[in-house]
């Protein structure tokens, strides 16, 4: 048999999933041409990506010489952020993107780059998961979805911050942003490094470089969680503010709070302080290459380290601080410690009180009286009769 190539392309629609961090990715059933029909799950900010390579391949049918020329697809810039409203809305929009790409001529819709996409990866047969954390929510694209225009051309949701100080890119990979600069953002990673475009160029950019329009405060940004999560330190840092912690590779500590900015607040014995997160691994999780890639970078830098940094609200972020980190921490570990001592107590005390009852002398059976002479003389055999004569 020669080359594999897709036969069809089918959008059946997404999952929300919670494990590392609460995601959305749209599962494709890719049909080949030995016949075999293969399930594939796929992160719309990869598909993007995928999508611009495609263009930069086949210039001439991209449009980019002559738009007169153009068969490839449109595919709308991502302009959203990775919410279930915009995931289910551009389901349209990616269904009719893969019809019309399995139809383009064979040197497109048959080329390497297309099918090692649609290609099945491991995580697509095995997903990473926690038992811990609930399974994933599956939403399945309705039948008639293609037949609706409002599910093709329906609203995008745009999530817009404002930057609050220069930055200055220093990789291909990133975008350079000047105070005041209006952008949307496509992803936002725990690492604390968000994917975001600006008019025509896209690229990653430090949180702490944004905020948003609504309040200087994230709504979506956790609680701090005193009992902690218990993760594994993978690169090691020193430690450039007072408020860090250094740590080296293999070190276990525990993450109280989560920040969207990547510079996690983790708890090592009784010291609390910051640390990169894009550094850390939880423990029992394996590790992946997107996550071993992503710590060869440096950390993004943190709020309090940006100079000259002008926000449009008149009230502060809330901030908590390092003392009232390590108050509550220790607040937490005395009465874990509290706990733990009165369960030790309790089982002392039946330890004790099972081994008191073993060594309690046991009760001797009551000896019976001796029968009568008459009793013996009337029951018993000529033999024992003959002794008490």
């Amino acid at each position: 048999m020669g080359d594999a190539f897709i036969r069809h392309i089918e959008l059946l629609g997404y999952e929300k999933r919670f494990f590392p961090s609460q995601h959305y990715v749209y599962m494709f059933l890719v049909k080949w041409n030995d016949l075999s029909e293969k399930l594939v799950y796929r992160r719309f900010t990869e598909i993007y990506e995928f999508h611009k390579a495609l263009k930069e391949m086949f210039p001439i049918e991209s449009g980019d010489i002559n738009m007169e020329n153009r068969i490839i697809p449109h595919l709308p810039a991502p302009k959203w952020f990775d919410g279930q409203r915009s995931t289910q809305s551009r389901q349209g929009t990616l269904a009719e993107y893969c019809y019309t790409l399995v139809n383009l001529p064979h040197k497109i819709s048959r080329c390497l780059h297309v099918v090692n996409f649609f290609k099945v990866r491991p995580d697509d047969t095995n997903p990473i998961t926690d038992s811990q954390i609930k399974k994933p929510e599956v939403f399945l694209l309705p039948k008639d979805a293609k037949k609706s225009s409002a599910d093709i051309t329906g609203p995008i949701v745009l999530q817009t911050y404002r930057a609050i100080a220069n930055y200055e890119k220093s990789s291909r990979s990133e975008m350079a942003l000047q105070a005041g600069d209006m952008v949307d953002v496509v992803e936002k990673s725990e690492s604390g490094w968000w994917f975001c475009q600006l008019k025509n160029k896209r690229g990653w950019v430090p949180a702490a470089y944004l905020e948003p329009m609504d309040g200087p405060d994230e709504s979506e940004e956790q609680e701090p969680n005193y009992a902690g999560e218990q993760y594994i330190v993978q690169k090691s840092y020193t430690a450039m503010e007072e408020d860090e912690l250094t740590l080296k590779e293999g070190d276990t500590i525990e993450v109280i709070h989560k920040l969207l900015d990547g510079w996690w607040v983790i708890r090592k014995d009784e010291t609390t302080g910051y640390y990169p997160s894009m550094y850390l691994q939880k423990a029992g999780e394996a590790s992946t290459s997107v996550k071993s890639e992503l710590r060869n970078r440096s950390a993004p830098p943190r709020r309090s380290t940006i100079r000259n940094a002008k926000s449009i609200h008149k009230q502060g972020r809330k901030q908590i601080s390092q003392e009232t980190y390590r108050r509550n921490s220790k607040k937490y570990l005395q009465s874990r410690k509290n706990m733990k001592e009165k369960f030790q107590n309790k089982a002392n005390v039946i330890i004790e009180k099972n081994e008191r009852e073993e060594n309690k002398p046991k009760a001797q059976p009551a000896v019976p009286p001796r029968p009568s002479k008459d009793l013996i003389l009337n029951r018993c055999t000529e033999s024992t009769r003959r002794k008490i004569l």
